[in-house]
């Protein structure tokens, strides 16, 4: 997203005229999620995309109109075997676009927030966007924006106080989970919540075998990452990939001392028992997002007292992922941190961990159906 609003900033600056496609709201399989942005300026350049095919192609053609006209336009695209077969898109779900002229799509109130939205994907203070959506028999309309801070700062209205009030508490649980979602307030109203921050943070502490198989795959999960690691031949910059930030350093004192904002994933995957005890517990008072332990369940049984004797409160303890990873099978570095990071990826996403697969009662359906 953060090119998106980049090409928004950048088009600001040179005075051109554009659109902005965004999907808000989806039912069934769809190419795209809640949230998804396409920009089209009026020299027909496009960033970011829809999911393509033949409804990237109308969203286009649609957006240039609103270019010209200055309207709004809120689309409904059925995705059949009729409308997308030959373009790749037959998910047989239901997608929503709603195209608005540049100038209109991060007004919130009398405050423009583009230049917020643009820090927040860089890494500045985060900042979630709530659009309104009312139905209106089959179909839905936009009815309002607010915005809502990490510091419970919020702006704009949607014309109910108490509407107000429920989706601040959406937008800001939304910023808490790092994802878009649309949710159901009533009957006739829908809000389209935006959470706008910069990529997360995954600091892995320990650079042995499994810490180097981590930062591999996690480099190309747009994370961004950091190993920190005491033993000097295991801490050279050699060992890890392109843009892994790698720290020679006491690894229980660098947690204790760098930054860690919410957005954070801490891994703790050291040596031994005692120094993994040490850095579960700077980490566990950090307010990263995500603590994990790599370890056997006695380890964890034997460290978590530790800590709870020491003070860690239980809370605090019962949010530690340990032992770490979701059950895969593997036992090789590599299976290990798959594990890992689909575990990362589940707490990131808001995702169930369960197999996409068909059950076999929805495909026997599926296939009574077609006879």
């Amino acid at each position: 997203m953060r090119e998106v609003y980049g090409k928004m900033a950048q088009l600001e600056r040179e005075g051109r005229r554009y659109a902005v496609c965004t999907v808000v709201r989806t039912s069934g399989s769809t190419p795209q999620v809640v949230g998804a942005k396409m920009v089209v300026d009026d020299l027909g350049r496009l960033t970011g995309t829809l999911g393509g095919g033949c409804v990237e192609g109308d969203a286009f053609d649609e957006a240039r109109r609103v270019i010209g006209t200055s309207e709004t336009s809120l689309r409904e695209y059925e995705l059949t075997e009729e409308l997308a077969w030959d373009t790749g898109l037959v998910c047989g779900g239901t997608m929503w676009i709603w195209i608005e002229p540049g100038e209109r799509a991060l007004r919130v109130g009398d405050r423009e927030l583009l230049g917020d939205v643009l820090a927040a994907s860089t890494g500045g203070r985060p900042v979630a966007l709530a659009t309104l959506l009312r139905k209106n028999g089959r179909d839905f309309e936009p009815a309002g924006k607010l915005f809502v801070e990490t510091d419970g700062r919020a702006g704009g209205s949607l014309g109910d106080g108490s509407l107000d009030e429920r989706a601040r508490a959406a937008a800001a649980e939304a910023l808490r989970q790092g994802t878009a979602r649309t949710v159901a307030l009533d009957e006739g109203h829908e809000l389209l919540v935006e959470p706008v921050l910069g990529k997360p943070r995954l600091v892995i502490v320990g650079g042995g075998h499994v810490g180097l198989s981590i930062a591999r795959m996690a480099s190309l999960l747009d994370y961004q990452v950091t190993v920190i690691e005491d033993r000097a031949d295991f801490a050279t910059r050699e060992r890890f990939p392109d843009g892994v930030e790698v720290m020679h350093a006491d690894m229980v004192q660098a947690l204790e001392t760098m930054y860690v904002g919410w957005n954070t994933f801490i891994v703790v995957a050291t040596r031994g028992h005692k120094l993994d005890s040490h850095a579960l517990r700077a980490a566990a008072k950090t307010q990263a997002r995500y603590v994990g332990l790599l370890g056997s369940k006695r380890k964890t049984i034997l460290i978590e007292r530790m800590l709870r004797d020491e003070g860690i409160s239980e809370e605090r303890l019962r949010q530690v992922h340990a032992p770490i990873g979701l059950d895969l099978g593997g036992r090789t570095p590599a299976e290990i941190a798959l594990s890992i990071l689909a575990e990362l990826s589940a707490e990131r996403y808001g995702g169930s961990g369960r197999p996409l697969r068909l059950s076999s009662d929805l495909y026997e359906r599926a296939v009574a159906k077609e006879k």
